[in-house]
């Protein structure tokens, strides 16, 4: 894997280190090749021939690739909130989302997240971890699911929802 200039790699005792201009990000690795760091480029020796050792070779490759582009790119997630009244707003360290509830539900941002709400009807996670920008967004949107009759509720902004048809009514 060929690195960026301004990303450096340190792998000491099972745990991997990747800074860039972003920031930094540690993760406990469980390889048992050896992961071997060449100036730009980033070599992983497989030394197992298993079925399970390969599948760590291709884990532990998708995980370091995944933290390279973090501290150099950032990950997005944008959420969609469809419905009458629905809306988001930001607060502090909060998010809070009217949907629809007897209550407004108060989410706090956990650290490593930064979320914006551009207008009320979206929102976008973004941050350096995948991993932690993936699961914040999945919690934000288990909150009020789509649901498939009219569609509304909160949804990916990539998301299609398969709607159905509904009664058919009395004729």
């Amino acid at each position: 894997m060929v690195l960026p200039e301004n990303v450096s790699v340190q792998y000491e005792d099972a745990r991997v280190t990747v800074q860039g201009p972003k920031g930094k990000l540690q993760r406990n690795i469980r390889f048992p090749g050896k992961i071997i760091n060449e100036g730009n480029t980033l070599k992983l020796l497989n030394e197992g021939n298993d079925k399970n050792s390969k599948a760590l070779y291709g884990l532990t490759r998708s995980l370091l690739h995944n933290m390279v582009i973090g501290v150099t790119e950032g990950f997005l997630k944008t959420l969609k909130i469809v419905g009458v009244g629905y809306k988001a707003q930001l607060q502090g360290k909060t998010l809070a989302l009217n949907l629809g509830l007897s209550h407004v539900v108060q989410f706090p941002i956990p650290e490593g997240v930064k979320i914006d709400v551009p207008d009320p009807n979206t929102i976008v996670v973004g941050g350096i971890d995948k991993e932690l920008v993936g699961q914040v967004a999945a919690d934000i949107r288990r909150f009020r699911k789509p649901e498939s009759y009219k569609g509304k509720g909160i949804m990916y902004a990539d998301e299609t929802i398969r709607r159905k048809a509904g009664k058919a009514g009395i004729k």
